[in-house]
């Protein structure tokens, strides 16, 4: 069969003000409005002005407590001369209530004395004191707000209070969602067979749609047949003001997504100049938007926010709100290609007065990028990229009291760590954002002071101790505080009922063995080079020795999902894949804290977390721990 082939390569400003003007042309933002109930309107802009149908107040009103009286009957009084008034002569109000005509100004309750039914003041009043006149807040026919208004609870209220029972509002624009491939499923389980892929995407678009304020219609997955993607687009076309198609926007054998919208409409651009997300197709059926997003989740969230947003809210007369950004230092180099637009998912961390940005894995099908992102860069067509330490400006997906508040740790993984972030963010609302780089990486980003603290197990060959030599080698003139977080089982990770055999490390150079490592500068690397060492087993004899994971539950779930037969990791994530581990060594693994950069009242949170109950339990639950130090200063300089 033959493939397909990108048509464009467009720079990305170039592409929506083509897809905009097109759009513009086929007179797809004239407004289309409703009229609903006033009291459902909260969240949507009014089509048309709001006129007042009733004045407020619609009559004299006291705007006190106290006594209505007509001011010319007070003239003379003073505190050196009171003056009584008689009771025909007032009538007592209370605020908001009506002040009968023949009555001109209210004195203030704490301004009177009754004296035998009478009211005695002490200063005379002025005409219309304290009276709220007809129309003092809204006249019948004021404009209470005009078109293209975003209603809130304060004008909803004020709607009510001029009589206003329904109110003309713009059609809320509605999105239908294709999700196209025979591989997809609606629902996953832990049982899902090899190839099945859970349609994440239609519900990812979904719900930003509701969140600009449109309204999903998904359809049924539609697996890849030509026919039957075309039936779709023809079933929802007539129900939607835009159409997105979920995949099948790339170059594949069964990409059938731009043969489609040509023979159906009129492709206007099939292939942007951003990455991710380059295959993204434009184009307009019916005088409709369509767009063709790619199928891994960080490409169609990028392609879908950067044309179908600006489209949705245009459609409903609003300009795409501004992010908040802020600039940053970049942790790390970033290449770039010169000739796309690319945009990187990131973490930020306020370390001492600046704030650092700390790039995610750039991959377009890792949802956990933006699940975890705190905001994006993104770096122009014509660069190569960041180099480290470069300002960069990152527009935030969080407010900054988040970002000032966050911890920072970046070193060796372990699953304590991620219970420690828990009880953080619950008990404390502190959040923890973790990198998995290592010991090694941990050390170095304390080095470069990058991190508040970092999660380290390294073993010194010569002396059998944990972490100390290395810190006091790599960071002599920094002040720091190691305290211990876990002592821990590492072992052998293996299959569920073991099926190989494997008893010990010289079954690593089996050559039937697929064996996974950890990354250059991990502990549990280390600590395996080392243990190889002592039993003479050469590494270059291991299938799979340059083979890396970067955390043990990755390790883990490698082995579960016959990636491997083995690889070396603590027994805390055999447990949690339901593996077989094979124990080879007890470990220490600690925090060292940077004391400079991290305030005592955020070091007092992390102690009470440590040495607290449910950190213990949750910890016991996850099997392989000795919490026997957990706590304890270990070290310090």
């Amino acid at each position: 069969m033959k493939r397909n082939v990108y048509i464009d390569n467009m720079p990305l400003e170039q592409a929506l003000k083509n897809f905009m003007e097109r759009l513009e042309a086929a007179k797809y933002f004239d407004v289309t409005s409703e009229t609903i109930n006033v009291l459902d309107a909260q969240g949507r802009i009014t089509a048309a002005p709001v006129i007042a149908r009733r004045s407020c107040p619609h009559y004299i009103a006291a705007a006190m407590d106290g006594i209505a009286v007509k001011a010319t009957s007070t003239y003379g009084a003073s505190e050196t001369n009171p003056l009584l008034i008689n009771n025909h002569e007032f009538v007592e109000v209370d605020t908001g209530d009506y002040v009968p005509p023949g009555f001109d100004a209210v004195i203030m309750i704490e301004d009177v004395n009754f004296v035998n039914g009478d009211a005695q003041i002490i200063k005379a009043a002025v005409p219309w004191q304290h009276i709220r006149s007809v129309g003092e807040d809204l006249v019948v026919g004021d404009i209470i707000v005009p078109s293209c208004t975003l209603l809130g609870p304060y004008e909803i209220a004020s709607f009510v209070t001029a009589a206003i029972n329904e109110v003309n509002v713009i059609k809320k624009p509605v999105v239908a969602i294709i999700p196209t491939g025979t591989e997809l499923v609606n629902t996953g389980s832990e049982d899902m067979p090899p190839g099945a892929i859970v349609d994440s995407n239609s519900r990812m678009l979904s719900g930003m749609c509701r969140e600009w304020g449109a309204i999903p219609l998904r359809h049924d997955i539609v697996i890849d047949d030509k026919e039957q993607i075309r039936q779709a687009i023809l079933d929802t076309k007539d129900q939607a003001d835009m159409i997105i198609v979920c995949s099948g926007s790339s170059a594949g054998r069964e990409d059938y997504s731009a043969e489609l919208i040509s023979e159906l409409g009129e492709l206007l651009i099939h292939g942007i100049a951003t990455r991710p997300g380059k295959p993204a197709m434009l184009g307009i059926i019916d005088n409709k938007p369509i767009i063709g997003v790619p199928g891994y989740p960080v490409s169609a969230q990028l392609v879908f926010s950067l044309f179908a947003q600006p489209v949705i809210y245009r459609k409903m007369s609003l300009s795409v709100p501004e992010s908040s950004v802020l600039n940053c230092t970049i942790s790390k180099k970033l290449a770039s290609h010169m000739g796309v637009d690319e945009y990187v998912h990131v973490n930020v961390g306020k370390i001492n007065d600046r704030y650092i940005a700390y790039p995610l894995n750039r991959g377009a099908g890792i949802t956990t990028s933006l699940v975890n992102s705190d905001g994006v860069i993104h770096i122009e067509r014509g660069n190569e990229g960041l180099e480290a330490g470069n300002t960069c400006t990152v527009r935030l997906k969080h407010p900054r009291h988040i970002i000032d508040s966050t911890l920072i740790t970046i070193g060796s993984h372990d699953m304590a760590l991620d219970i420690l972030a828990d009880i953080l963010q619950k008990d404390y609302g502190v959040r923890l954002v973790s990198t998995n780089a290592g010991s090694m990486g941990g050390i170095m980003a304390l080095r470069r002071k990058e991190t508040h603290f970092s999660g380290i197990h390294l073993l010194d060959y010569e002396t059998g101790e944990y972490n100390t030599t290395y810190l006091e080698k790599y960071l002599p003139d920094q002040k720091w505080l190691l305290v211990n977080l876990v002592k821990r089982q590492q072992g052998l990770i293996v299959k569920k009922d073991n099926p190989l055999g494997i008893t010990g490390l010289h079954d690593l150079l089996r050559k039937e063995i697929r064996f996974i490592n950890r990354q250059k500068g991990a502990g549990t690397r280390i600590l395996l080079d080392y243990l190889l060492k002592k039993e003479d087993l050469s590494p270059d004899a291991i299938n799979g020795y340059n083979r890396e994971e970067y955390t043990h539950l990755a390790v883990a779930a490698s082995v579960k999902n016959d990636a491997c037969d083995i690889g070396m990791g603590i027994y805390a994530s055999a447990l949690a894949m339901d593996l077989n581990f094979i124990p080879v060594t007890e470990e220490q693994y600690d925090i060292c804290i940077l004391l400079n950069y991290t305030n005592q009242q955020q070091l007092e949170q992390i102690k009470k977390v440590i040495t607290g109950s449910e950190f213990k339990e949750r910890v016991y639950a996850a099997g392989g721990y000795n919490l026997e130090l957990s706590g304890k200063v270990v070290g310090k300089n």
